[in-house]
């Protein structure tokens, strides 16, 4: 039986390569990107926050609760994954999916498929790859990793997730890159053109 599994949509970073800003809330076919990820993360997880920093009045028409980093100084995903895992502890959740805020496509059976992972694993982590290329943040993690993860970002200064994720049992859930790749991140201004041309070629749209 799946446990109770919370997720996070991870929207904390700065943004730089889109010359700053909040790139989620770019437009790609009408419809901002990060309205397309919460509906497709929000039916696989229960309940989903949001971890972004800084006035959260510019998210509340998502209606999500905010969770921003728990440590200072915007130390990248991992500070990410440790809010909603801390948030998550305090919600009875025994599991956290995380999810990219700049990813339009991802797959809506992912939680499935990393909880999956897991049990015929027997591993601690899953994260998602596709076509090779593994995709991080786009993982499923154990809360009571919550205060080793903490020690790690605070007390050792980890910053990279796969150096973090080597210390743990870690599977894969692999998915296919056609007719789009689900885990296409939209990074640069020319990404959203990009998005926009694969937004047509995918069912469903």
């Amino acid at each position: 039986m799946r446990p109770r599994i919370a997720g996070i949509v991870l929207a904390g970073g700065l943004s730089r390569r889109m010359g700053g800003g909040d790139k989620a809330l770019k437009l790609i076919g009408g419809r901002t990107i990060l309205d397309r990820v919460i509906a497709r993360a929000a039916p696989q997880v229960d309940p989903l926050a949001l971890n972004a920093n800084g006035d959260p009045a510019r998210f509340a028409a998502t209606g999500l609760p905010m969770v921003p980093d728990s440590v200072e100084g915007f130390p990248g995903p991992l500070a990410g994954v440790l809010a909603g895992l801390e948030w998550a502890r305090d919600q009875g959740s025994s599991h956290v999916a995380s999810f990219a805020c700049d990813a339009p496509f991802l797959p809506a059976d992912l939680v499935a498929r990393l909880w999956r992972a897991v049990e015929e694993n027997g591993a601690e982590i899953a994260s998602a790859r596709s076509d090779g290329r593994e995709h991080p943040v786009f993982a499923l993690w154990p809360v009571a990793l919550a205060d080793a993860l903490r020690a790690a970002v605070v007390g050792e200064g980890v910053r990279k997730v796969d150096v973090w994720t080597a210390r743990y049992r870690l599977a894969h859930a692999e998915f296919s890159t056609a007719p789009v790749d689900p885990f296409f991140n939209v990074n640069r201004p020319e990404d959203i053109e990009a998005a926009e041309a694969a937004l047509s070629r995918r069912p469903g749209r």
